[in-house]
């Protein structure tokens, strides 16, 4: 394991937690670090230890050579809701908003919507929790439930995951008032949005929450953590996530559970043998909403991949930027062409991306009425190629265009696809694809 683990103090949506332990103070696993001021979520140690640094942004514990299981629990607490505040757990899909909020709601009947969905390509974690650990995922369902008095749960996961979807129904029982929903294999089925459309039959505004269609959705593994706070005073301190690309002898993808809050991604790449020669870069994320990273940063809560690619092709025509509110934004599209050495001459936003506060959210997540008006845009603007950020169904409207307008089509996601095999987001032959 690694010698020394940085625990970020900013784990979730809301602000970062202030410091309760000194430097130089020997803590246990479990040991409560930090607690916010406001919204966010508290920080226990992943790993015991003795603290070696406190900053604005981090606290960094020496790990003990030697790890026991045994961990510091929590307060117990007659309240679910208070019980997922105290053990630290926010949405663990990556959106990361705190879950007591969520469970305070009071839905009357209502319902749960479990995210089992896995959207994001090549991430794993999800699925073989689901397969590993179907009783666990069950009863933290259960305590979501009477938490916020819902009626039903929903369970959203993509129809491909016949084992998955096997050894779930298997451990439902009459009476749980769970049904399962499966869903097709297409990018952005794990959106919110997407997700209440697809289960629930109602197509919710881009400025609308869930609780407007009487419902909440959690992450397969918060539920998870939901019932470890609960049955086993266990606060949040690992992660769920998969290990993909250019590392190792393969290109499969590692899944890993339980890996401690504050790991470094390099000691993650070095239980898969390392990087694979010469790379581009390594994102922490999935292929679609991940950011770049460097070896030296660390797992958070809501980490769920670590992918390494092949080098970036050079694109040597000017570029357009096409943005989707379902995939990279505008900084990382920008970031993608600079690794690429491109010239950006424009600038489109998909046909469907509405600004709501300050961020872009699709209309319709996952179907697109065409982009022709956007590439034709960005072809007056003198761009002959384009890279996009936008979902499988718009991306398949992009290639309706930009081929007959002689531009070339390149996706935020190609360099991760390609490293390890597989079909370019473009719905269309990967042999033609690559002639583009």
């Amino acid at each position: 394991m690694a010698k020394n683990y940085k625990l970020l103090l900013k784990q979730s949506i809301g602000g970062p937690a202030k410091p309760l332990v000194k430097n130089g103070a020997t803590v246990k696993k479990g040991t409560l670090l930090a607690q916010p001021e406001g919204l966010g979520v508290p920080l226990h140690a992943s790993v015991s230890g003795k603290i070696t640094e406190i900053t604005d942004t981090y606290i960094m514990i020496a790990a003990d050579a030697k790890q026991s299981a045994d961990f510091e629990p929590i307060a117990k607490s007659d309240s679910i809701v208070e019980m997922v505040k105290a053990a630290g757990i926010c949405g663990m899909g990556g959106a990361g908003f705190p879950t007591y909020v969520k469970l305070g709601t009071d839905l009357k009947g209502g319902a749960i919507v479990i995210n089992a969905v896995e959207c994001e390509p090549l991430l794993k974690h999800n699925i073989k929790q689901v397969i590993a650990q179907p009783e666990k995922i069950r009863r933290g369902i259960q305590l979501a439930m009477q938490a916020t008095n819902a009626g039903r749960c929903l369970f959203a996961i993509k129809e491909k995951n016949a084992e998955a979807i096997a050894a779930f129904k298997k451990v439902i029982k009459d009476g749980d008032n769970i049904e399962v929903r499966a869903l097709p294999d297409l990018y952005p089925m794990g959106e919110e949005r997407a997700i209440i459309r697809e289960t629930m039959g109602v197509m919710l505004g881009v400025d609308q929450l869930p609780a407007v269609a009487g419902a909440v959705i959690l992450n397969v593994e918060t539920v998870a953590r939901i019932a470890e706070a609960v049955d086993e005073r266990r606060p949040v301190i690992s992660k769920d996530l998969t290990v993909v690309g250019k590392v190792g002898k393969d290109r499969e993808s590692h899944v890993f559970l339980d890996i401690p809050i504050g790991t470094p991604v390099q000691e993650l790449l070095d239980m898969v043998g390392g990087i694979d020669g010469e790379y581009g870069e390594i994102i922490m994320g999935g292929p679609f909403t991940g950011k770049s990273c460097t070896p030296e940063d660390v797992v958070v809560k809501t980490t769920g991949g670590i992918i390494v690619t092949m080098e970036f092709l050079n694109e040597k025509r000017p570029l357009g930027l096409l943005v989707c509110a379902c995939g990279a934004n505008e900084a990382r599209l920008r970031e993608i062409a600079g690794k690429m050495n491109a010239n950006v001459v424009g600038v489109q936003k998909c046909k469907q991306a509405q600004d709501v506060r300050g961020a872009l959210k699709c209309e319709n997540p996952g179907n697109c009425p065409g982009q022709a008006e956007k590439i034709m845009e960005l072809r007056k603007a003198g761009a002959q190629a384009v890279l996009c950020s936008n979902c499988s169904d718009c991306t398949n409207t992009v290639m309706c265009v930009a081929p007959k307008l002689k531009m070339a089509v390149h996706h935020e996601t190609d360099h991760v696809m390609r490293t390890v095999g597989h079909a370019l987001i473009r719905r269309l032959p990967i042999e033609e694809c690559k002639a583009n």
